[in-house]
């Protein structure tokens, strides 16, 4: 078969194209094979068969063809070539050196004449084309093939570079909108149509976060009921264990003391065994030697009859003589004394058993010894709660044990009076949670073993811990920029805890759920977190000791957008006054001298000034105020250890901006130092920017209203400095924070 596939007859090896594939004949049905053979005799055999088969007349040789429709003498053609599937014959027959015939733009073959095309290759260039194809016809037959089958089919050659583009069906309008009665989402035209008319409609995006909202709720209770089941599945391999593990000792336990009785019985059973047979043998000897004797006298007593008898018939002489004898030999055998009592008798006699030491093994068989004393496992990570905590014990494998007897108390603090009142629970297992714990609070247990046969010794005491509570997050004091927020809580437990955790949820999108971070090991109640500018986070915080992690603290908020601070009320001069929210100042008026109560080290004594808590982040800062055109006020930065006996701006720790209103007329100071440049400004600002700009060391004030810069200060800022305000006469200055900086401010 590879010799036929290898080289067809009349063809050489040298002819054939190297890239070109031959499959045998035999892979073909017989009326799909090719014709490979270029021979014109075979040609003509060819077109002779097929002249009878549509009996049509032949002429010399050529047969006659009847005109016919264009395509389906295309079709022919592509048939009789094998270019059916074009895309995948390609030019892949075709040489790169063999010369290809360029059809003009509309071929004679293409023209609806009576004219047709002769394909067949004629001389020596056919017999080179055929041995160049393998007889399926030169490359520009080939390509003429081709661009007649593509043309008839609705397709373009690669040289006419037309194509047929198939139209374009309408796209069915998106779903934009959800019938919650449906449950189904829908396209905005159709909820006016009577099938949705009276139907609850939502946006699309709306119903998406609601579903997702729901799916993440019910995901959480799904995740709570698997810890849960995982929490009891554990619960009963442990008890499985522990049950598996007593029945197991008794078992072995029981199998013991019966092999013990078993041997006991088999060695009584052969002791006695051999006794009866003993006994037996003697009596039975007895017996025998008795029944000896007793057939001796009686054969004796026969004799002396029959010998008797004997002379009672002899003569009177003879029977005298030998009577005589006779007596005397009677008389002694009738003083021989005859033992008629029997000296074994049949009756058994009673054989008492004595199973005083099976009774003995049996009665120890329920004797268990007492057990030894369990060991107490030392407190397990992450084992408590703020009430609660589990505790574990185990103890020696070859005990019997029925329960344990679980003692706990608080542990004492070294106060003197002070007596903890011990609790005392009967458990099963070797293991217990112990709930109603105070937080935070350290415990210590001890544990005893109990059977049949008593309590044993008390196990070592050990030291359980309970979680922390949860602590409490001084929202009120979140000081936060694009870049961090400074976060600070309350313990909330009366002992120190370990350490803190810090984690944040980010809501991307609103509704959404968010990525949960978390910064940990945290030794203080404060914290200074890295965040995402624009980003909006929820804030929680975990204690942490040696039995857990507390419950998290309640939810704070935190928005990255600007910078956020409050008002610090421990600087607050005395005639000031601080809002609940921190952001608004008020000086009011007083008539009559009232006492003010003793300043600290942190209040303003000279000026009336208070000042803010900024986040310690460098980068850039801004905060507006909004002031009243006739109010004397001075905003501005100061460092931490500004001088509170002086005014703001009159040394080198501040850069302020002071507005003094006298007469109709308006004065504007930028002092530093006691020093300011000659400005004026002439439209009173009713809302001032504040840009602080720690990387270019500058602060910048504008007029908010009209997006005008009023002046830029080049500072030394060698550590962070807070905002300060100042109010000289009767108002309120309040303060506008957490907003994006406006474009105009983008520029200085």
């Amino acid at each position: 078969m590879e010799e036929g596939a290898g080289e067809a007859p009349g063809l050489g090896r040298s002819a054939a194209s190297k890239d070109f594939r031959f499959y045998h004949m035999d892979l073909y049905d017989s009326q799909d094979r090719l014709q490979i053979f270029p021979e014109e005799s075979t040609r003509m055999r060819r077109e002779g068969v097929q002249a009878e088969m549509t009996h049509e007349p032949m002429r010399g040789g050529v047969k006659v063809k009847a005109p016919r429709d264009l395509g389906e003498e295309v079709d022919e053609l592509v048939h009789l070539y094998g270019l059916e599937d074009d895309h995948e014959l390609g030019d892949e027959f075709i040489e790169e050196n063999t010369p290809r015939i360029e059809v003009s733009e509309y071929p004679s073959y293409m023209m609806m004449g009576s004219e047709q095309r002769d394909w067949r290759p004629t001389g020596e260039a056919a017999q080179g084309e055929d041995l160049g194809f393998m007889g399926w016809g030169s490359a520009g037959q080939c390509q003429d093939l081709r661009e007649a089958y593509r043309y008839s089919h609705g397709r373009a050659s690669e040289e006419y570079e037309c194509y047929v583009i198939p139209e374009e069906e309408d796209e069915e309008e998106a779903a934009d909108v959800f019938c919650v009665t449906c449950k189904t989402p829908i396209r905005a035209s159709e909820k006016d149509q009577d099938e949705h008319k009276q139907h609850e409609v939502t946006p699309l995006s709306k119903a998406l976060e609601s579903a997702k909202d729901e799916i993440h709720k019910n995901m959480y209770k799904l995740e709570k009921q698997i810890i849960e089941m995982e929490n009891f599945a554990s619960h009963l391999e442990e008890v499985f264990i522990t049950v598996e593990e007593n029945f197991g000792r008794q078992e072995q336990n029981f199998e013991s003391h019966y092999n013990e009785i078993l041997e006991t019985l088999a060695q009584k059973y052969e002791e006695k065994i051999q006794a009866l047979g003993e006994k037996k043998k003697e009596k039975l000897e007895a017996l025998y030697g008795q029944l000896v004797n007793c057939g001796e006298n009686l054969d004796t007593c026969k004799e002396l009859m029959e010998t008797i008898e004997e002379m009672c018939h002899e003569e009177k002489v003879d029977f005298i003589k030998d009577a005589v004898a006779m007596a005397d030999r009677l008389g002694k055998f009738l003083k021989t004394k005859t033992d008629e009592e029997i000296s074994a008798q049949p009756d058994f006699e009673d054989q008492t058993l004595d199973f005083s030491d099976v009774e003995e093994l049996m009665g120890s068989i329920n004797t268990i010894p007492a057990p030894s004393a369990p060991v107490i496992n030392p407190q397990a990570p992450n084992s408590a709660t703020g009430s609660s905590v589990r505790v574990c014990w185990s103890l020696y494998s070859d005990d019997t044990v029925e329960s344990y007897q679980l003692s706990y108390r608080p542990v004492q603090d070294g106060s003197p009076g002070k007596e903890q009142t011990e609790v005392t629970m009967t458990i099963k297992e070797t293991y217990c949670s112990v709930t109603n714990l105070l937080p935070n609070t350290q415990y210590e247990f001890w544990v005893t073993a109990q059977n049949r046969a008593g309590l044993s010794p008390t196990s070592e005491r050990a030291v359980y811990m309970t979680a922390p509570c949860p602590p409490i997050i001084k929202s009120k004091e979140i000081r936060s920029c694009e870049e961090a927020a400074l976060i600070s809580w309350e313990s909330g437990n009366l002992n120190p805890v370990d350490s803190y955790t810090v984690e944040l949820t980010q809501a991307e999108t609103p509704g959404a759920s968010g990525v949960t971070e978390s910064v940990v090991g945290i030794p203080t109640c404060e914290c200074l977190v890295q965040l995402q500018p624009r980003q909006n986070y929820t804030i929680y915080v975990r204690a942490l000791n040696v039995g857990g992690p507390s419950a998290r603290s309640e939810p704070a908020t935190v928005h990255t957008t600007g910078s956020y601070f409050s008002l610090d009320k421990h600087t607050c001069h005395p005639r000031l006054t601080v809002s609940e929210d921190g952001l608004t100042v008020v000086r009011s008026e007083r008539r009559g001298p009232a006492k003010e109560p003793v300043p600290s080290d942190a209040q303003f004594t000279r000026c009336a000034a208070v000042m803010g808590n900024l986040v310690p982040v460098r980068g850039r800062h801004y905060w507006e105020v909004e002031v009243d055109e006739c109010l004397d006020y001075t905003v501005g930065v100061a460092f931490e250890d500004v001088p509170r006996q002086e005014d703001l701006g009159a040394n080198r720790l501040s850069w302020c901006m002071r507005h003094a209103f006298a007469s109709s007329r308006h004065k504007y100071e930028f002092l530093h130092n006691k020093m300011t440049p000659d400005i004026r400004i002439t439209v009173p600002p009713k809302k001032i920017g504040i840009l602080l700009d720690y990387e270019n060391a500058k602060l910048s004030f504008f007029n908010v209203d009209i997006s005008q810069h009023l002046y830029t200060f080049s500072c030394q800022l060698h550590q962070f400095v807070h905002p300060c305000f100042s109010l000289e006469k009767p108002g309120c200055l309040k303060i506008h924070n957490g907003i994006s900086m406006p474009k105009h401010v983008t520029f200085y």
